[in-house]
């Protein structure tokens, strides 16, 4: 095969039915819907529809379990218009293309999302064609919202692990990402660690993978988040851990190199919505992996790419040249990460 080129993401596949509310109601109470849209959602479809806008030239490539519906079929349309390969998509007839309805507060940006799984709880590693991909990063997510390949075998295995590592054999540089569910989340990522180069996190997935906690008193500790990192290391991660959190982004490599970015320091009155930042920060950081950058530039990347993702209530409609996200970065600065 010749040099292997682009990236080929699979795993979660939604659409996003976003609602920005005047405020979060308390039980039983009422708020009001000021504007709605909808959007794409889920971890491959948001980070290379943020690819898509970094570098329009990266060949990129689906892969999933759609329903056979109109959801589904807006998805194709909307890839296809982004210059994204759809010939691996696969469909299911019994069951819906998965959604969200992600309920945004307008003067905070905070977000709570009500998910529908549809198809996405039946992808299984015979959806998934890697054999005829060229993609130099294979990238999936999210562990612990993916039903059939979340579900362990009698070796403690799950399908993740044979997706991973068959990308691997295959000499693909391989990514994956959690989602902050609640699940028992180290026997279903545990098995797959030595098979993943890049693991990209929050802090509170951090904590749930490694039962070590990220700070005291609801403030994020950077040694605490240091700490996470290096035993998620431990467990056969084969190149870095990114836990990224509000402020900053804690790296470490595989060598032991521990690096610290903050976050971009966008603006209120810039802030739209959150619903993409955390997938927005993958795709800039591994569009940094794809051009062989050192990991700090990769970071920094990441963090400009999630800033720029703010201005809207959807996950991806303000992202925009690397090196035009690069710019806000030298325009607005980065925020202060200090211990706590």
């Amino acid at each position: 095969m010749d040099k292997r080129s682009g990236i080929l993401a699979a795993g979660n596949w939604i659409i996003d039915h976003v609602k920005v509310i005047d405020r979060w109601p308390e039980q039983d109470g009422i708020a009001c819907i000021i504007e709605q849209s909808e959007g794409n959602g889920g971890f491959p479809y948001n980070i290379l529809k943020d690819l898509a806008k970094l570098e329009p030239a990266l060949p990129l490539a689906a892969a999933g379990l759609l329903g056979d519906d109109a959801n589904g079929r807006h998805i194709i349309r909307d890839c296809q218009k982004d210059g994204i390969d759809t010939s691996r998509f696969q469909f299911s007839v019994d069951t819906p293309t998965s959604y969200t309805d992600v309920m945004t507060v307008r003067e905070s940006g905070r977000r709570t999302f009500f998910h529908q799984r549809g198809s996405n709880a039946l992808l299984s590693s015979e959806h998934i064609d890697l054999e005829t991909s060229s993609a130099k990063i294979f990238a999936m997510g999210y562990f612990g919202l993916l039903d059939s390949l979340d579900a362990l075998d009698e070796n403690g295995k799950n399908g993740h692990v044979a997706i991973f590592e068959q990308a691997s054999n295959l000499g693909m540089i391989t990514c994956a990402d959690l989602t902050s569910v609640h699940c028992d989340f180290p026997p279903i990522v545990n098995p797959s660690l030595p098979h993943i180069d890049i693991l990209m996190l929050n802090e509170w997935e951090a904590t749930q993978l490694t039962g070590m906690e990220s700070g005291s008193n609801d403030l994020i500790s950077i040694s605490h988040i240091e700490l996470q990192a290096r035993e998620i290391l431990t467990r056969g991660v084969r190149r870095a851990v990114a836990i990224h959190f509000s402020t900053g982004v804690v790296v470490v490599s595989a060598s032991g190199k521990c690096h610290l970015q903050g976050a971009l320091n966008v603006p209120s009155d810039c802030i739209r919505g959150a619903a993409g930042a955390g997938d927005a920060f993958c795709a800039g950081f591994l569009y940094g992996i794809h051009e062989d950058w050192s990991l700090p530039e990769c970071s920094r990347l990441g963090v400009c790419t999630a800033g720029a993702s703010l201005g809207a209530a959807t996950c991806s409609d303000t992202v925009r040249p690397w090196d035009a996200c690069l710019e806000l970065g030298e325009r607005w600065g980065y925020k202060v990460v200090c211990e706590e």
